[in-house]
């Protein structure tokens, strides 16, 4: 559930309180004097459902109010456990879903530090054949973040969000590449890796191989990316969206920087599979869940008398 508060100039007062009780999904509209404005104004508050947000930014907009007369934040439903949403996917808003992906789509410091202890991490995952750290840098790494808002940007037709989303993710996973390289190069040349290290030695050696479980892992990621991106769980299905990209990312740089080059170009096919496919299952979700709502408010077909 949305919650919304505006103040409205008491000359549209009048207007916006129709408006409101015109759109499908708001309810419990209630109005009084704005006390703290100069101007004589009308303070209202109401409560509207997921679907109904977008119509009703779209109409707030058309009354020629600005962003600082409203805000729109979302409330957590104690009871009753019926919320009588609207039709389609349920606490679906996409106005939100717009707002996450565009404070995911650049390259800001915390992501390229967090992307980088995950190379770290995972490297050493690859170089001891450890999955516990490979899970622990698939944890850290906030990868899912710009491939979610990239998919977001594809569904919206907004190239630019898309273009600058998936720049970000280029970004942090050739990160992870160059610091699992340097990290590898690193060991080897103090002599703490054997001379003959190959990582295709490592029990992990699989990361550079693709069969029809990449493929199916894939899809399956980016539609989980998604549904936790909208209900901002991401955090916890993180861990399990980065198994298709921070292990083969720097299974590439330790391949690079340590021994086995040769298997290089094996994880390097395996990260743009993964990616790619994740992509296309991510937007392919959004596209439905927008398609879903739309369909369920078309009017029905009469049948003839």
């Amino acid at each position: 559930m949305l919650r919304l508060r505006s103040s409205v100039d008491a000359d549209r007062a009048q207007r916006f309180g129709e408006l409101l009780r015109e759109i499908d999904g708001v309810r419990r509209v209630v109005s009084q004097p704005d006390e703290s404005s100069g101007e004589p104004a009308v303070v209202f508050v109401a409560d509207v459902e997921p679907a109904a947000a977008d119509r009703l930014v779209d109409s707030i907009g058309g009354l020629g109010l600005s962003q600082e007369d409203y805000v729109l934040t979302r409330a957590e439903v104690v009871a009753p456990l019926h919320r009588h949403l609207a039709p389609g996917i349920e606490g679906f808003a996409w106005i939100e879903v717009m707002g996450q992906a565009r404070a995911n789509s650049r390259p800001l410091a915390r992501y390229l530090a967090l992307i980088s202890v995950a190379a770290v991490i995972a490297a050493l995952g690859v170089i001891t054949s450890s999955s516990i750290l490979i899970v622990g840098a698939m944890a850290v790494s906030p990868d899912l973040l710009p491939i979610c808002a990239t998919c977001v940007g594809i569904a919206a037709r907004r190239r630019g969000l898309a273009i600058r989303a998936a720049i970000t993710l280029t970004v942090g996973l050739t990160l992870v590449v160059l610091v699992a390289a340097a990290l590898g190069g690193a060991l080897k040349e103090l002599g703490i890796l054997a001379a003959g290290f190959d990582v295709e030695d490592s029990s992990l050696a699989t990361l550079a191989h693709t069969d029809y479980s990449t493929v199916l892992v894939a899809l399956a990621a980016g539609i989980a990316a998604i549904l936790s991106f909208e209900t901002r769980a991401s955090a916890a299905v993180g861990v399990a969206i980065s198994v298709t990209t921070i292990p083969a990312s720097a299974y590439l740089g330790v391949a690079i920087g340590a021994g086995g080059l040769d298997r290089a170009l094996g994880a390097l096919a395996v990260l743009s599979i993964n990616v790619s496919l994740m992509i296309v299952s991510g937007t392919v979700t959004l596209l439905i869940q927008r398609w879903l709502p739309s369909r369920s408010r078309a009017p029905r077909p009469q049948p003839p008398s």
